[in-house]
């Protein structure tokens, strides 16, 4: 009788492109561009050191992949809270960046992002992904560029807040 050996099936390159991302953004979270492994990155996703770099080119660039994803999953939470709430677009979109709160390595990365930007690179593609979210919030909500200014501020110091872990200041601020 001959065995056959079963094996998990293939995932594209789309799939282990996500599940690099998915561990990128663990890692970097923990330790920024710099401090970040792409060793512990390929074990964490479970595949080889050097498909991360097949797929991603550089470090740099998986790190900067990663704080686009995040750029790009609040315009999605903002989008889809103008969608489905009623009342006013900021506090829509407010309350959907309060419920982003809660993915801590995600907004940890967004802060190292902004931190990474002493390289020119980092610095570039950071401004760019967030002068897209500026520009979608104020198109979105038609409000005054001091309403945006507040509704920004107050983002930064909830996701200030949530990465110094201070979860009664969370509770009494909202944007």
């Amino acid at each position: 009788m001959k065995v056959t050996k079963r094996t998990a099936p293939r995932r594209t390159i789309d799939e282990r492109r996500q599940e690099i991302l998915s561990a990128a953004i663990s890692e970097f979270a923990s330790w920024g561009l710099h401090g970040s492994s792409t060793e512990r990155i390929a074990k964490q996703a479970g595949i080889s050191q050097p498909y991360v770099f097949k797929l991603y080119g550089t470090k740099k660039e998986l790190f900067i992949a990663s704080v686009e994803l995040v750029c790009d999953r609040i315009l999605v939470a903002f989008r889809e809270a103008l969608a489905t709430e009623a009342g006013s677009p900021l506090e829509a979109m407010g309350c959907a960046y309060e419920a982003l709160l809660s993915e801590r390595d995600e907004l940890l990365v967004l802060l190292h992002g902004f931190a990474g930007a002493t390289d020119d690179d980092v610095r570039l593609a950071v401004r760019e992904r967030y002068r897209q979210i500026v520009a979608f919030v104020r198109d979105a909500s038609g409000g005054s560029d001091s309403e945006v200014q507040a509704f920004f501020g107050q983002g930064m110091l909830l996701t200030v807040a949530m990465a110094i872990d201070m979860p009664e200041f969370l509770l009494t601020t909202s944007i």
